[in-house]
């Protein structure tokens, strides 16, 4: 008898996207269904039509509510689900928060595009959902206890284990035709503030084990080490007399931080200095871990989200006059640098050289703060051209992800595995490094690529069905408009040193040329 299939939808060779799909006596399962995030050209991913018929989808089964695990829930319902969304009760409460939040974006920015008089001949752009949208998702949602079974569809058992990722994370097992399948995920780190370590099954058939960090090993430290490192960093920021700005993720980062600050200002460790928590979507988030303080862990420094020194700022007027400020410290998203209040506040510290950005979470391939944090010395932000004279800064140990050693240990816990374990959730580098070393314990180890589908039984690695989608291989590298911001916000610097006006206008001229020869070159081969 043929087993479920597995299909891989997002988070393949890349680490946003996260959707798979599994088939399983005709019905039709989703885990997670998330935004791709980061450059444009991955970003369009996202307005691609569904690979499957939204409307045969049974149940979504999620592992948490960060959006590139759930933002694209919003649009599945648009385009024809109407099962149920099966996840924690915390999940829940963060993405009645978080959708609502993700589609008013996503209708400010088709409106902002639309407005802009460059467009004015082109066709209106379509958000790419509306809040109706994610009411309508909202309304799908169905809440299960961790480690109880539940049925998202006739055939299928589900349960959840805690991920120990972010408040109510989770890795999601499933039992149908007689496979047991384990998708891990965002797995947290150990020492992880408010959160147990990761738990799961073992003995297991099929295992999906995100591979975000599988490259590196992080200094093991303990909270109070961390704390102590953040401590350092202030200190020497305020020192130089400019601002602390930190690009956060709304969710889970800002809180961490605000546990740490509180400790560090309570504690007269650092000066009791103004914290701005510039993101109405993190202040909406806190409020959820206020409601659930009793169950969270670490909570040791007394009002941690309502310290005296914390101002919560709601409007774009009293976010923008943060920008006269010296010596405070803000926490704005997103925290990858791609979108929100962060671009304007980089913008006016970047150019300041007694001002400090302090990088505390993964930077993807292509986005800005990735490109800030590599050395850049010229960024592109808004259309406006910024040097980058403020001190860069960063602090590894707040990742929410587990780290190589620690994603080798979670697998090995899960052992027996007896089918095949598929790397996910992850770049090149980190999943093919962490491909090697689990080689020599596991029968069978592979690293899937966005499209492709494997047949799934008991005792037997996976069959591959289908291969993937070769042509977004470039997509998932590094984006032509990062090199281009690149290359244009340098060109300028670039051209004045050379020696005279008319060697400026012969490089000019050449590399009109080129670009005139490439086009060239085109036509002849489309010709041919």
């Amino acid at each position: 008898m043929a087993g479920p299939t597995l299909t891989f939808h997002g988070a393949s060779r890349t680490v946003t996207g996260s959707c798979y799909q599994l088939t399983t006596g005709g019905r039709e399962l989703l885990v997670d269904c998330g935004l791709f995030q980061g450059p444009r050209s991955l970003e369009a991913l996202n307005r691609e039509p569904f690979a499957f018929d939204a409307s045969r989808i049974d149940a979504v089964m999620l592992t948490h509510a960060h959006l590139d695990h759930s933002g694209l829930l919003p649009r599945l319902s648009a385009k024809g689900f109407r099962g149920s969304i099966w996840c924690t009760p915390a999940t829940a409460e963060l993405l009645e928060v978080m959708l609502p939040d993700a589609a008013r974006i996503q209708e400010q920015d088709a409106e902002r595009r639309n407005r802009r008089p460059d467009r004015a001949d082109e066709a209106p752009v379509e958000p790419l959902y509306t809040s109706a949208d994610a009411e309508m998702a909202l309304a799908s949602l169905r809440t299960i206890a961790l480690e109880e079974e539940f049925e998202p569809a006739p055939g299928a058992v589900g349960r959840l284990w805690n991920a120990g990722h972010i408040l109510g994370s989770a890795s999601v097992e499933v039992r149908a035709d007689g496979v047991r399948t384990l998708f891990s995920g965002d797995l947290g780190p150990e020492h992880k503030a408010f959160h147990l370590d990761p738990q799961g099954p073992h003995q297991i058939d099929h295992v999906l084990c995100e591979g975000t960090y599988g490259d590196r090993d992080r200094e093991d430290l303990t909270i109070e080490q961390r704390r102590s490192l953040l401590e350092g960093e202030v200190n020497a920021a305020l020192r130089r007399g400019g601002n602390l700005v930190i690009p956060v993720f709304a969710l889970e980062r800002t809180q961490e931080l605000l546990l740490d600050l509180a400790c560090l200002l309570d504690g007269g460790r650092i000066p009791r200095t103004q914290v701005f928590i510039d993101s109405p979507l993190a202040s909406k988030v806190t409020e959820v871990f206020r409601r659930h303080a009793g169950e969270l862990e670490d909570m040791d420094c007394g009002a941690i989200f309502d310290n005296a020194a914390f101002h919560y700022v709601e409007s774009a007027e009293q976010s923008m006059r943060l920008n006269s400020l010296s010596g405070a410290i803000i926490l704005s998203a997103s925290g990858m640098c791609e979108a929100g209040r962060i671009r304007h506040h980089l913008r006016h510290n970047l150019p300041r050289p007694n001002s400090t950005i302090l990088f505390v979470g993964f930077q993807a391939q292509g986005t800005l703060g990735r490109t800030i944090m590599d050395g850049a010395k010229r960024v592109r932000i808004s259309g406006r051209e910024v040097s980058v004279r403020a001190q860069v800064r960063r602090i590894e140990s707040y990742s929410a992800h587990a780290d190589r050693a620690e994603l080798l240990r979670w697998a090995g816990q899960r052992e027996p595995v007896s089918g095949t374990l598929f790397l996910t959730h992850g770049e090149d580098g980190a999943l093919e490094s962490l491909r090697a070393a689990l080689e020599p314990l596991m029968q069978s180890v592979i690293v899937p690529e966005i499209g492709e589908r494997y047949e799934l039984r008991s005792g037997e690695p996976a069959h591959r069905l289908a291969t993937g989608r070769a042509e977004l291989r470039p997509v998932l590298k590094r984006d032509w408009q990062n090199d281009y911001a690149d290359f244009s916000v340098n060109l300028r610097k670039r051209l004045r040193s050379i020696e005279s006006a008319e060697k400026r206008a012969e490089a000019l001229a050449m590399m009109r040329r080129v670009l005139d020869d490439y086009a060239s070159h085109r036509e002849r081969h489309r010709a041919v």
